[in-house]
């Protein structure tokens, strides 16, 4: 029997849900009762939408990550989750364990890595995987078996879309965001060459390997030689944009199924 993986990136459904109920509601107890509210509905219409068989949410655990020890400025500027929201996120938890869904959290890990993982292990055996998030970062995961779904748009994206809508092939994402920079987690990429730049010796070289292994020829590419002349930062930020695949998880598909036999 085919089997179909929804995966809910927990923090981006609930931090934007808690965002509007926050203005709506003076009450902080409203606020955070009616974002419980508002997102164990959110997945039951998920799961009408999209019937699957397997389903998880996936928690950040907000501590520092492998990414921190590597760059200690990544994500700084971040606004943090609120006080509020990250205590009654257990609440949430267990509001979610009712409807029959498993929260997925880990001390070490950081949630994308997580979801790379469980997406990677799915699609490996030529299952679906849907990914419930609006996170960009999961467009590098995209294949013939995995998905996007932003919930808030009622869109689902798949590598033919994207690849359509930004002139780039997924493979390419990773060497993109490497050279472009990803501001929105601090890293800065290659300074001087810009969306359009890294999109143009995307077309040419194909990678951002070949870019580095021409270092040794001349070239009159002002684009090219920032590129090369930053090879540590450049390779440094392909290492943080990349989501890791191999993360232990402990637990096997079958743990996930939806909705569970009782």
């Amino acid at each position: 029997m085919s089997a179909c993986l929804l995966i809910i990136d927990a923090m981006n459904l609930i931090r934007r849900i808690y965002a509007v109920q926050e203005k709506q509601n003076k009450n902080i107890d409203f606020a955070l009762s009616a974002t419980s509210n508002t997102a164990c509905n959110a997945l039951q219409k998920m799961l009408r939408v999209h019937q699957p068989t397997h389903v998880i949410c996936v928690f950040d655990s907000h501590q520092k990550s492998w990414r921190h020890a590597l760059f200690s400025e990544y994500k700084q500027g971040r606004k943090p989750i609120p006080t509020a929201l990250k205590d009654y996120l257990p609440k949430i938890q267990d509001a979610f364990y009712e409807m029959g869904i498993e929260s997925l959290i880990t001390e070490q890990d950081e949630a994308d890595d997580l979801i790379a993982t469980l997406a990677d292990k799915v699609t490996e055996y030529q299952q679906r995987c849907i990914i419930v998030s609006t996170d960009k970062g999961f467009y590098q995961l995209l294949n013939a078996y995995t998905s996007i779904y932003d919930y808030f748009q009622s869109q689902h994206l798949d590598s033919y879309f994207i690849e359509q809508r930004w002139g780039i092939k997924i493979n390419q994402l990773i060497d993109y965001w490497a050279i472009t920079g990803i501001s929105s987690s601090a890293i800065k990429g290659v300074e001087g060459v810009g969306e359009k730049g890294a999109l143009t010796l995307l077309k040419e070289y194909q990678s951002l390997n070949n870019m580095l292994a021409t270092n040794d020829q001349p070239t009159t590419d002002k684009r090219l030689l920032k590129v090369q002349t930053q090879h540590q930062e450049v390779t440094l930020a392909k290492q943080l944009v990349s989501l890791k695949k191999d993360i232990q998880l402990g637990f096997n598909l079958k743990d996930l199924r939806y909705p569970q036999s009782k």
